[in-house]
């Protein structure tokens, strides 16, 4: 074993028998009363968490690094978010946002909008350009920012790309692209959707030189799209991820965000940010668009915001929002207050610390993830931003071949050894931990995931 794993010591015993009866017996009772297209990628049943850590029911520990999908942002049971709720349910829990106030929904509306680049006049306080509408999930996030860009533009076509995960009710399942399984059996789906090329620097669409990818991928809208089955007096929106997720942890091309509100704005579409995944610190500053210098017109966001809690936010620019008729759009549960409080604490937590945490300890991880790429050959990319970063598996580092299977059982040997990963896109790895991880748990984390590795290979 190399010197870099040696000073990597594993402190706490790796689970003995995987999975214990504890767990084999709840998993039985599960498969009776639930339908099976969740698809549960191995069977680990938790107990409890704190931090970057959880326990499952037979007392085994592990290390988190997949966040229950980059969503326990402030890790397990954070002290400021269980207080936060504990405090707010001895209260009130719900009142319908969609047809009354209440003091925590405003909270969190104040709050978010103070967090968006400013647009409004000079003079004006901070973030009075942007309205929030509050949902469930970040499916309901986007099917509301579509409605949005349709509603106040008179428009029907949105533009999505190749690799996207928007979510899987039929709004946002018109627009994922990232896996067949999400799409067989649902046809029709909305119609006027249409997918163009994610500046991929890794798999690089139309083969082209590294230096060209950023303009042939928006020649393909301005050039293809445009001039066939998409022209732009019919496109709404342009929707895409600052950072694939489901598709792979693909961070774009440099300039290929600049050049879409480039073309949003030439032809007059708005410009939707999905940062469901991508969001609220986990890359470093609060939102991932930030690493590039533009102003979307609506942002999408959930996961990470709730801290656990289910919450989805459209955040969109007041001039369009103030068009939006009363009554076109709302939920019930939209504005719970648990979840709204909990939200506020969160985005409290990324402001003080958790977002520069997630900057310095990502690039501890990606730095460590980057040395085991030069020791081992099926590790063709190491990829990402803060602690949001992607191991993609080939099969030959020249062809660039998906290993898919190897991605699979290294996840698979990490959660026998404590480790919890997850597999996004054709082959990749994605380390998506809680953002209180700390040095030393990246070194635990990187001598399990090497063993695992080394017990796959």
């Amino acid at each position: 074993m190399s010197a870099f794993v040696e000073r990597r010591p594993i402190p706490f015993p790796a689970p003995t028998e995987i999975p214990g009866p504890r767990a084999r017996a709840l998993v039985e009772r599960d498969s009776r009363v639930f339908a099976p297209c969740a698809g549960r990628v191995y069977p680990f049943v938790i107990e409890r968490g704190e931090g970057c850590y959880v326990w499952d029911v037979d007392g085994n520990r592990y290390l988190d690094m997949n966040a229950g999908i980059a969503v326990v942002a402030a890790g397990h049971s954070h002290p400021r978010i269980v207080r936060a709720i504990q405090e707010q349910a001895a209260r009130f829990i719900h009142m319908a946002g969609t047809d009354f106030y209440n003091e925590p929904m405003i909270r969190l509306g104040e709050k978010l909008v103070a967090l968006m680049p400013d647009t409004a006049p000079a003079g004006a306080a901070s973030g009075q350009g942007w309205q929030v509408f509050l949902c469930n999930s970040g499916t309901e996030a986007v099917e509301a920012s579509i409605k949005l860009a349709r509603y106040v533009t008179g428009r029907q076509g949105i533009i999505a790309f190749f690799g996207a995960f928007h979510g899987r009710s039929y709004g946002a399942l018109s627009l994922t692209a990232s896996k067949p399984v999400q799409r067989r059996g649902y046809y029709p789906l909305v119609p006027g959707t249409f997918h163009a090329f994610f500046a991929n620097p890794y798999r690089r669409p139309f083969d082209v030189e590294p230096d060209r990818v950023t303009q042939a991928c928006l020649e393909y809208i301005e050039q293809t799209l445009f001039h066939t089955i998409a022209p732009p007096r019919d496109v709404a929106a342009i929707i895409v991820e600052p950072i694939q997720g489901e598709g792979g942890y693909v961070v774009p091309t440099p300039g290929f965000l600049r050049g879409l509100r480039a073309i949003c704005d030439q032809y007059d579409i708005l410009l939707i940010l999905d940062e469901v995944q991508s969001g609220v610190g986990r890359t470093g500053k609060m939102w991932a668009f930030e690493h590039e210098g533009i102003v979307p017109d609506i942002v999408a966001s959930a996961k990470g915001l709730g801290g656990g809690l289910p919450i989805g936010a459209m955040i969109a620019r007041k001039e369009l929002t103030a068009n939006w008729e009363h009554g076109s759009h709302g939920n019930t549960f939209g504005g719970n207050a648990l979840a709204c409080v909990a939200a506020c604490e969160v985005l409290a937590l990324v402001e003080e610390e958790l977002a520069a945490n997630a900057a310095r300890v990502g690039a501890y991880l990606q730095a460590g993830l980057e040395e085991l790429q030069a020791r081992y050959e099926p590790i063709g990319d190491v990829r990402g931003r803060g602690l949001m970063i992607g191991v993609d598996f080939v099969k030959d580092r020249r062809t660039r071949e998906p290993a898919r299977a190897l991605a699979h059982t290294v996840m698979e040997q990490a959660f026998r050894r404590g480790l919890l990963l997850l597999t996004c896109g054709a082959s990749t790895v994605r380390f998506c931990p809680p953002l209180v991880l700390n040095e030393a748990q990246v070194d635990e984390g990187l001598a399990l995931f090497e063993a695992a590795l080394q017990a796959s290979l």
